[in-house]
């Protein structure tokens, strides 16, 4: 992400940072909050990065709620906030020596210091816990806080009383007040015997077990308890690192109040280093990489800190980070295994992923069995054949990929990429210009059925009520219903369905009604409800606005594939050239505005598999949709260009796009110069921004449903 173009105007760049900022917040939430992420921490680190280098680029669009101004996330609800005496900030990252360099050049600059004058650096592991804030009074812990989002925390000081690391009191030479900041973390073992015993005793309950993702991850839970006897049970540990406010501080550098911490009674890292120069801090990062496999504790890089305190207060910080230290961050994490085999996964949406069934192996704590392959084009790059040597990473620590193969002593036989569903055996292709590849049998293909069904049923399809997830993957389960003409086949098991758990005989009529009252449904609706790639509800309305009934589409999809069979590529013609030529014929071929040729392809896919024939032929055995007709009347916006943005609040988006398109509108989906009116309703992004640039009218719903109003709608 960080070597894409920055944007190239004002206007992109605000609409960026917008998107960076409710994207990294929520991944905060996830993170900090709720113990629970969704991506890597490279990922993290990704988001965070792409969104400096566009602050530098555009200054005057540093927004208010800007991620470099954030320190982590609010506080869980649970729990009592209780605000910092002093904040607790985060660390800028480094990525490479050279970027060590740099904040070192960055601290002569700011302190204008000769090339001559020494500067100290303190250097330990970052260890990958959750932080905490022990404020002491009188030499007696009085309160424990979480960082939250640096300025709030959580009071989990009744939890923190129960780790054994932490001392309940300071010695006499301690200062009167005194806040010693540090992380409680999990060690690896540890949290291995933990997710054990809770798998034990979920078994002994007959529950599903409750398995942590990480230790970070179970250091964070087990803290954040309601109860303390439960976090008196978990092996939490405490490393300390830091201070907050003080009444005194114990030295004058940062090696000499880490000595005092550790006189305290508090642990501290046993490879922190005071180094001369950045040489030395640099010497011990590649220390303490080396041993980072062997550590009992999670670790994501070394932390470096200006050693002279008096240097720290005239850096002082900026946003959210002090300008005297800096997080050096590892390189993903790497291993030597043997990749056994390659299965080929295919998820709802029909995509055919590699997944790599490796030889176990220890990376980063945790041993990967898996990892994924990501694609066709993923394989063919690495050349991974089965029985290969394979170098494996844990990308930002978490998600397993492989980056390279090793030579090989023997020759292997390359992995033939699958061309048909391994489920369904329907057709599996990818089209032009995608890497992934997908199976075609839709609604027969047992990997996708319950997402195409729940689609088919969903209220901008053909809107059953009553046919919800939970009801659908019961009849699945039953084997009552494997395709779409079978929910009008359910009244034979009326019976029997009265008779199950949860069903009366009101209900299951009620639902036999919904089903009944679909027998005729909009044909538009019908044709968006199976689910063909490329055909939303707008192109499954323009397609029948030229040929009214479904079985003419049939039969002009079915003119696509002869078409698709018989063209021949001229003498000379480059692959390039005859798709373009035969993507140019089938989108003259459909002869319908805005719709081109991969709506056809997709359409000559779906009926060129026979399964999709079929199910399209039972379900039409079923119902009978009327030919669809659009009654326009003239309005205000007949014949203009209508695009809707934003969140509608008292109809449907679909509900709209049919009252323009009555109206004799054109309904696009992207502002162009070709747009004439924008409906924005809240949370109008860069579309709204899009048409003020070129001057397009934007009104708001009200005044839609005024025009809707005033043409008799």
């Amino acid at each position: 992400m960080t070597d894409a173009p920055l944007p190239a105007n004002d206007t992109a760049a605000a609409a960026e940072l917008a998107r960076l900022a409710t994207e990294i917040a929520y991944h905060n939430r996830r993170y900090h909050t709720e113990d629970a992420p969704e991506i890597s921490d490279a990922a993290y680190d990704a988001l965070v990065r792409r969104n400096r280098l566009i602050e530098e680029a555009f200054p005057a669009l540093i927004r208010d709620d800007s991620p470099s101004r954030q320190v982590g996330a609010a506080p869980a609800a649970h729990l009592a906030k209780v605000a910092h005496a002093r904040a607790m900030m985060s660390l800028d990252n480094a990525f490479s020596d050279e970027d060590v360099l740099e904040f070192v050049a960055r601290v002569r600059r700011f302190l204008r210091l000769g090339a001559e004058e020494p500067v100290a650096l303190t250097a330990e592991p970052k260890i990958d816990g959750l932080s905490c804030s022990l404020r002491y009074e009188d030499r007696r812990l009085v309160q424990a806080l979480t960082r939250g989002d640096g300025a709030v925390g959580e009071d989990v000081t009744a939890n923190v009383r129960t780790i054994a690391d932490i001392p309940a009191t300071l010695p006499a030479a301690a200062p009167d007040v005194f806040e010693v900041r540090g992380e409680v973390y999990m060690e690896k073992a540890a949290f291995a015997a933990l997710n054990r015993r809770l798998a034990e005793e979920a078994a002994a309950a007959g529950k599903e077990p409750r398995q942590f993702a990480n230790p970070r991850n179970a250091a964070a839970g087990s803290l954040r308890q309601k109860d303390p006897e439960v976090t008196r049970a978990r092996p939490l540990r405490f490393l300390a690192h830091g201070w907050g406010e003080a009444s005194a501080i114990p030295g004058d550098t940062q090696a000499a109040v880490v000595a005092a911490l550790r006189d305290w009674r508090f642990p501290v890292a046993a490879a922190f280093a005071r180094c001369d120069d950045a040489a030395g801090a640099l010497a011990v990062y590649r220390a303490i990489e080396a041993q980072r496999a062997d550590l009992a504790f999670d670790i994501d890089g070394v932390v470096y800190k200006l050693d002279r305190l008096d240097w720290q207060e005239r850096l002082g910080s900026v946003g959210r980070a002090p300008r005297w230290a800096i997080a050096h961050k590892f390189p993903a994490e790497q291993a030597q295994t043997t990749l056994e085999r390659i299965d080929i996964q295919v998820g709802r949406t029909g995509k055919l992923t590699p997944v790599a069934r490796l030889t176990p192996v220890t990376v980063g704590g945790v041993v990967v069995t898996n990892a994924t392959l990501h694609n066709r084009d993923e394989i063919a790059r690495l050349d991974a054949r089965e029985g290969d040597r394979v170098i494996l990473q844990r990308a930002g620590d978490v998600i397993p990929q492989i980056v390279a193969v090793l030579p090989r002593d023997t020759e292997l036989p390359p992995f033939a990429f699958p061309d048909h569903c391994p489920i369904c055996r329907s057709e599996a292709v990818a089209e032009e210009g995608e890497v992934d590849v997908r199976c075609t049998g839709g609604l027969v293909c047992p990997a996708q059925r319950l997402e195409r069904l729940k689609h088919f049923v969903s209220r901008g399809a053909l809107d059953i009520d009553g046919l919800g997830e939970k009801t659908l993957v019961e009849l699945i389960d039953l084997g009552w219903i494997t395709e779409p003409a079978d929910i009008f086949h359910l009244a034979t098991h009326r019976d029997e369905l009265v008779g199950r758990e949860g069903w009366q005989a009101r209900s299951v009529d009620a639902l036999l009604d919904a089903i009944e009252a679909r027998r005729a449904p909009d044909a538009a609706r019908l044709l968006f409800g199976l689910g063909i790639r490329h055909v939303g509800i707008v192109t499954a309305r323009d397609l029948l606005k030229r040929y009214v009934t479904l079985p003419a589409l049939a039969d002009k999809a079915h003119e696509v594939i002869a078409l698709r069979e018989a063209l021949p590529a001229v003498i000379g013609e480059t692959p390039e050239r005859h798709r373009t030529r035969l993507d140019k014929a089938i989108a003259e071929l459909i002869g319908v505005e805005n719709v081109g040729a991969a709506v056809g392809h997709a359409l000559a896919d779906f009926f060129h598999e026979p399964h999709n024939q079929a199910v399209w032929d039972d379900l039409l055995a079923q119902v009978s949709p009327p030919p669809f007709v659009v009654e326009t009347r003239g309005s205000e916006v007949t014949g203009k260009t209508v695009v809707f943005t934003g969140k509608l609040e008292t109809l449907s988006r679909d509900e709209a796009k049919a009252q323009a398109e009555r109206l004799g509108a054109h309904v696009a989906g992207s502002v162009s110069k070709k747009t004439d009116l924008l409906v924005a309703g809240p949370g109008a992004g860069s579309k709204a921004t899009k048409a003020a640039e070129l001057g397009i009218t934007v009104i708001d719903e009200a005044a839609w449903n005024a025009i809707v109003a005033g043409a008799g709608e």
